[in-house]
């Protein structure tokens, strides 16, 4: 009985574990400057964070969020960042260490040991050319002094810890091997293996779907109450935040607005834009009404001052258009099977495989949404990337528009031009060579649309406007933009060709709500005006049970259930989708 009270005295920030905090920044303001700009990151933030506390930090995309995260670990280069002023004070049981100042060779004993952080894009933060075993075993043999063998073995049960399946096998796979949430699992694995003082997660759960979050995240809890483990916690995602988090600080253009406890920030907000952001979220909104954005909820005056705006929702705006069951689907994918070698003999000859895809069989019609929904590595990118024809169809057949994909000539492009896809990292998507204009232009060449430069011009200038992106983003580089504008370019070059269908994959996952809430009413505005179809894959349930005319449920490769939003969300049959949807946050 004490131990529950305590637990809920500590989450409404009651009792501190210990009457000196474990990390402490006071008044830190961060600039960047470059050829003699000067752009203020964050200013002047102040909170502390105590030994086995959850803190959690909320915002939009520059709100300064990362910027503080990575200025504990002095991750960020100075030059171009300027700290002007403030301290971020480390108390470790043995002294008390000011990380802006000590030496970088104290800071390299810190990172990994006593303070470890994980990063947002696991693609980028792990070497393309190391196994994942390998990776987590170096921070394991640099930090703790194992040899080789118990390293690995070490690192088998952290694998196991992070629900990744098959551990022994995946300690040999290189990351482009593994799905997007294996490969945060794998980052999370090795964040983890020294049991550091804290632990910094940046956009921790972004690739994971609702069941590997909720099992990662109880996973931290637990780590945090048996080895009183600190966390300060960046992310997007409110229902998590409130959920999880013991204290929670919302952060706009560089300064927190507002901190208090988890209960009270989620209960009774007190600042304009905590309000506003709360009131983003799809999974409040019915399919078909238009979402909110901060700025129709708020209003930043002349002197800095914030006020709320007064709302009206507007009625129904977006209408189901599913085509009837007679008519002829525009997509129809019948017995499909698709497995993947996983050994070769000496002569390179696959002589073991692993099945990913098992007898799919699903109609897409006109005009329709159809929403894809399963756990990470169940297959819905990889039936993407069959349906795109990216990846070999072992059995089974694709149709589109009565045409059988599979038989058809290599060099016949035409049915390329009508199935486009917008990928789930947009950054890896473009080519960083590229200005945002050539990208558009790009598919225009290879299908011989517009007959001169200047009507190719002409069309993509008129696609930036219907993405709500200015001209003058037609000369700029993709490093740039922002998340967001990013993927409104992607989206973009995808319309670029006037495709029939488009295949939206995780196209909203590493957005934060009001960003999110902006591209799917992009979508929305798009598909009425331009009518495409869409296949909208998530594992976020909110997002497609919004965005959705029907969803599709897949597990472990298979078709676990398929009917309309209306009948997934509140009568399924299958217990798998249950548990998806109660493990909605």
């Amino acid at each position: 009985m004490f131990e529950i009270i305590r637990d809920s005295m500590q989450k409404n920030g009651l009792i501190s574990t210990m009457s000196k905090p474990l990390l402490e920044i006071n008044q830190l303001s961060v600039d960047f400057v470059q050829n003699k700009n000067i752009t203020t990151a964050i200013e002047n933030i102040q909170f502390t964070i105590s030994r086995g506390e959850w803190v959690a930090i909320v915002g939009e995309s520059g709100s300064g969020k990362s910027v503080t995260a990575l200025s504990v670990l002095r991750l960020i280069a100075s030059p171009p960042a300027f700290y002007k002023n403030g301290s971020i004070v480390y108390n470790n049981k043995e002294e008390t260490i000011d990380l802006l100042t000590t030496g970088m060779q104290q800071i390299r004993n810190i990172r990994g040991q006593k303070i470890a952080m994980i990063f947002q894009e696991p693609m980028s933060s792990l070497n393309p050319i190391m196994t994942c075993g390998r990776q987590v075993t170096e921070a394991i043999k640099a930090h703790l002094s194992m040899g080789k063998k118990a390293a690995k073995q070490k690192a088998l049960a952290l694998f196991q810890q992070v629900q990744l399946p098959d551990p022994e096998r995946l300690f040999y796979k290189y990351p482009h091997e593994l799905s997007g949430g294996q490969k945060q699992r794998v980052m999370i694995a090795m964040a983890m293996s020294c049991q550091p003082d804290l632990l910094i997660c940046d956009e921790p759960i972004t690739a994971l779907d609702a069941t590997v979050q909720k099992i990662l995240l109880d996973l931290l809890q637990q780590l945090q109450i048996t080895h009183q483990m600190a966390l300060l916690f960046i992310s997007h995602d409110l229902g998590v935040v409130k959920k999880y988090a013991q204290k929670v600080m919302v952060m706009y253009k560089g300064k927190i607005v507002e901190s208090n406890t988890s209960d009270i920030i989620f209960s009774h907000p007190s600042h304009p834009y905590t309000k506003a952001l709360l009131a983003c979220r799809p999974s409040m909104y019915l399919h078909g009404q238009h979402l909110p954005l901060v700025q129709d909820l708020m209003e930043e005056l002349i002197d800095g001052s914030i006020i709320a705006k007064t709302y009206h929702s507007p009625a129904l705006k977006y209408t189901s258009t599913i085509a009837p069951i007679s008519k002829t689907p525009i997509l129809r994918v019948q017995q499909l099977n698709i497995r993947f070698p996983i050994k070769r003999n000496m002569a390179g000859t696959p002589i073991a495989f692993q099945n990913i895809l098992h007898n799919i069989h699903f109609e897409v019609y006109t005009g329709e949404i159809l929403g894809v929904a399963g756990e990470s590595g169940c297959g819905k990118s990889t039936l993407a990337k069959a349906i795109m024809q990216i990846i070999p169809v072992e059995n089974g057949s694709i149709y589109f528009n009565g045409m059988n994909l599979s038989a058809l000539s290599s060099k016949n492009k035409h049915w390329r031009k009508e199935i486009q896809m917008v990928f789930q990292d947009p950054y890896t998507s473009l080519n960083s060579r590229q200005t945002i204009g050539e990208t558009i232009v790009e598919p225009m060449k290879v299908h011989g649309l517009f007959a001169t430069p200047s009507e190719k011009k002409e069309h993509v200038l008129a696609l930036l406007e219907k993405v709500k992106l200015n001209p003058n983003y037609y000369s700029r580089y993709p490093k740039e933009l922002s998340g967001g504008q990013r993927q409104r370019v992607v989206i973009a070059r995808a319309l670029a060709v006037h495709p029939s269908l488009i295949i939206f994959d995780e196209s909203v996952a590493a957005l934060d709500v009001s960003v999110q809430a902006q591209i799917l009413n992009l979508i929305n505005d798009l598909k009425n005006e331009f009518n495409f179809t869409g296949i909208f894959i998530s594992h976020d349930m909110g997002v497609v049970k919004y965005i959705s005319d029907r969803i599709m449920i897949m597990n472990k490769g298979r078709i676990e259930e398929i009917g309309t939003t209306e009948q997934i969300c509140h009568h399924p049959t299958s217990a798998y989708t249950q548990t998806l949807i109660n493990a909605m946050l």
